[in-house]
């Protein structure tokens, strides 16, 4: 049998964190680019000033601000684009119903998705809790 070298485990650790920010870093570019779609505008921290007062924002998190009747939303990113995202209420209301509308479309292809093998065997899972609406036992759903 062939052994796989393993890794000490401070460089193990450090793949790993390596590998969560980059996931996490596509998720917050995916964002951004749905923020951009919504109408928000991308404003760069170009300055000593601008950099300092994104570093006071909170990072990806939407920020309002109401001056003179005018509400204006900011979405600070520090980390990826060195940059703030900023849109109208009419921008966030449209990023809004933009993340509701693919949440749904998530949720129909997960609804969708059924699971037919015949050589899945649901019995060998075991009886099924009653707190989850099923009545007790294998079988008795017609698997």
């Amino acid at each position: 049998m062939t052994h796989l070298p393993t890794l000490p485990r401070p460089i193990a650790a450090v793949l790993a964190l390596v590998s969560l920010a980059g996931c996490a870093t596509a998720r917050i570019s995916k964002r951004e680019d749905n923020l951009s779609a919504a109408g928000f505008v991308v404003r760069q921290a170009d300055t000593p000033a601008r950099a300092d007062m994104l570093r006071r924002l909170p990072p990806h998190q939407f920020v309002r601000r109401t001056s003179n009747d005018r509400t204006v939303y900011v979405f600070a990113d520090p980390n990826v684009c060195g940059c703030l995202y900023v849109g109208s209420e009419e921008a966030y209301n449209q990023y809004k119903r933009d993340r509701m509308q693919r949440q749904m479309v998530d949720e129909q292809a997960l609804a969708a998705r059924e699971y037919n093998d015949a050589r899945w065997n649901w019995n060998a899972w075991g009886p099924y809790d009653t707190s989850y609406g099923f009545t007790y036992g294998p079988g008795v759903l017609g698997w």
